[in-house]
């Protein structure tokens, strides 16, 4: 396995958005519609990752992108997480786990102060990932879905 960063418009990184893309909708009904910017995961105000498999297949990814006071309830310094995204025969690897784990590290180092994150209620097993990996509802939602009924924001503050 190998993680590299690439670009948010990189070939791999489309075919991967688009399967999750798929997944929300058997889920939801529909896909994700937050506006998402190529620019916006480019360092250092962002990075987007891709995993890659022993046959050089792209398994995983994730990105951030920063985020400032705006009108969708986010907080300056905040770095909201994006595209997390494991093909199904990879689960259960801990793959999300290291991708956000490295991401968390990187908006740290670029500056950024707390990690944010809005998932759906379907999602039992990216709720659980994210509950172990440090991070509590938010007290506020924020996002594209923050009036949505099965919408669920969560934050990590990151230390020092």
């Amino acid at each position: 396995m190998r993680m590299i960063p690439v670009a948010y418009d990189h070939p791999d990184a489309v075919k991967l958005a688009d399967q999750a893309q798929e997944l929300y909708a058997g889920l939801y009904g529909g896909g994700d519609a937050t506006p998402l910017d190529p620019a916006q995961f480019r360092p250092p105000r962002g990075l987007y990752l891709i995993v890659y498999d022993a046959g050089g297949e792209a398994v995983a990814c994730g990105g951030w992108r920063a985020m400032d006071r705006n009108g969708g309830g986010y907080a300056d310094g905040d770095a909201e997480l994006k595209r997390m995204y494991v093909v199904p025969r990879m689960r259960g690897r801990g793959l999300a786990r290291r991708v956000l784990a490295a991401l968390e590290d990187d908006a740290r180092r670029a500056g950024r102060r707390r990690m944010v994150l809005e998932t759906g209620s379907r999602q039992p097993e990216a709720i659980s990932l994210y509950l172990s990996s440090g991070y509590a509802p938010a007290a506020a939602k924020f996002g594209l879905y923050r009036d949505h009924e099965g919408s669920r924001c969560f934050t990590k503050p990151f230390g020092p």
